[in-house]
């Protein structure tokens, strides 16, 4: 039999949890689907957040988990593979492990995996001192010699913000052809102090378990204790797919349209964190979520009102 329940939300991470808490207090049936994949698992500290500054993800997580518990809200792991509306506008989704449930409304908290430049070393170091957000990480690294791993034009202005946490930054074009630079941005890059090395990137010189170099192709190193890169984000947007959900494209991935509170161009399917934009930090993706939940509590309250009017 399906289950049954107001409002099912897939992901299981900061958006998803804080929709949940909210629709959780407000006495609703919730079950959130979580298939263990958080963005940030790399990192073994978040920072940003008011009052969780350095706090783990993953114990933000389980705090996150053991609060809407608290509320009555259910947490299956497991993965959403598939979504149907149904003709009376709700949503029976389909889960991994072969369970079926059925939300009257739904949250697409789903997020984005990070596909990491494929430089030996970069997957293997990331979120220790192969970093990619200076406002993640800028601050527990500042002042250490900074290298930036260009595969777009936009390594420029990765650069350009980086050296606001220190002044010994070196651009690695990588690559980047030296003639797709325009003059302004040599200009700022001479003016912010950046120096810039053309030529691939061959890996990573580590010692003693920490980074001290980079090396090019061409046998040279270059001394650094911090790389930043940019990594190409990946939305996971199939459910939003498969309803038919308005999408728009970004320099930085393909994210779902949505208003003020997260609502998609699909009735009853809100989207939050992640899965609206690159750019969604932690505290980010709870407000978001929080504003879902409580839309979506009175979006039924009233739905519901009307319909007892009518009878």
């Amino acid at each position: 039999m399906t289950e049954r329940y107001e409002v099912v939300v897939v992901g299981g991470g900061a958006a998803g949890l804080s929709a949940a808490l909210v629709l959780g207090r407000a006495r609703r049936s919730v079950l959130v689907i979580d298939a263990g994949e958080p963005r940030n698992a790399p990192a073994a500290h978040m920072q940003g957040y008011l009052s969780r500054d350095g706090m783990s993800p993953a114990e933000f997580l389980a705090v996150g988990r053991e609060e809407i518990a608290g509320y009555g809200v259910e947490l299956v792991r497991d993965r959403a593979v598939d979504v149907v509306k149904d003709a009376d506008g709700e949503f029976d989704v389909t889960l991994e492990g072969g369970r079926t449930v059925h939300g009257r409304r739904l949250v697409v908290a789903t997020g984005l995996a990070d596909e990491l430049p494929k430089v030996p070393g970069v997957a293997e170091r990331f979120g220790r001192d192969v970093l990619h957000c200076p406002y993640c990480h800028g601050w527990e690294v500042r002042d250490q010699a900074f290298g930036v791993l260009a595969t777009t034009p936009m390594g420029v202005h990765q650069a350009l913000m980086v050296s606001q946490w220190s002044k010994d930054v070196t651009l690695f074009l990588h690559t980047v052809a030296e003639d797709e630079l325009a003059d302004e941005e040599l200009r700022r890059l001479a003016a912010a102090g950046v120096d810039v090395v053309p030529g691939e990137v061959a890996g990573l010189v580590v010692d003693d378990d920490r980074l001290t170099a980079i090396r090019l192709a061409d046998g040279t190193t270059h001394e650094r204790s911090v790389l930043f890169v940019a990594p190409r984000a990946i939305p996971r947007t199939g459910l939003l797919e498969r309803l038919g959900a308005e999408l728009q494209e970004t320099p930085f991935g393909t994210y779902a349209v949505v208003d003020p509170t997260g609502l998609t161009s699909v009735p009853g399917v809100w989207a939050a964190g992640n899965a609206i934009g690159f750019a969604e930090q932690v505290v980010n993706a709870a407000s978001g979520g929080y504003r879902a939940g409580a839309t979506i509590n009175g979006e039924l309250l009233f739905t519901d009102l009307d319909a007892a009017v009518r009878a």
